[in-house]
């Protein structure tokens, strides 16, 4: 079922088109080994680029790609590149910012969404 709906959402039907290869590689492996997720900190701290994301037993299982504090929500936020798994559990992570780990959760898309009038 998830396959058909991938095929769907990719329209890997629709023919010939370059990478199509590449994604159905993918698809055949059981789908892309890491995600792209939304971390919100919770404690004080910045991930900035390059640095790394841990779980709550200090493995790592991935990579903030960009960090910085949002002043209009108040917090500091970070996208990262992390392992499917982890994404798909939604659990809290630990960011290593310098010699301090971080708590961050992971948080939905967009960060801030503007009121419709």
């Amino acid at each position: 079922m998830l396959e058909a709906g991938l095929d769907r959402w990719l329209k890997l039907d629709k023919g010939a088109f370059i990478g199509r290869d590449a994604l159905l590689a993918v698809q055949a492996e059981g789908g892309p080994k890491r995600k792209i997720v939304a971390l919100e900190m919770v404690d004080r701290g910045i991930g900035r680029d390059g640095y790394p994301v841990l779980d709550l037993d200090g493995n790592e299982i991935g990579v903030i790609t960009s960090g910085s504090p949002a002043p209009f929500l108040k917090t500091n936020i970070a996208m990262a590149l992390v392992k499917a798994e982890a994404a798909a559990s939604g659990a809290d992570v630990l960011v290593q910012v310098r010699a301090n780990q971080v708590r961050a959760k992971q948080v939905p898309l967009p960060f801030y969404k503007r009121v419709k009038r």
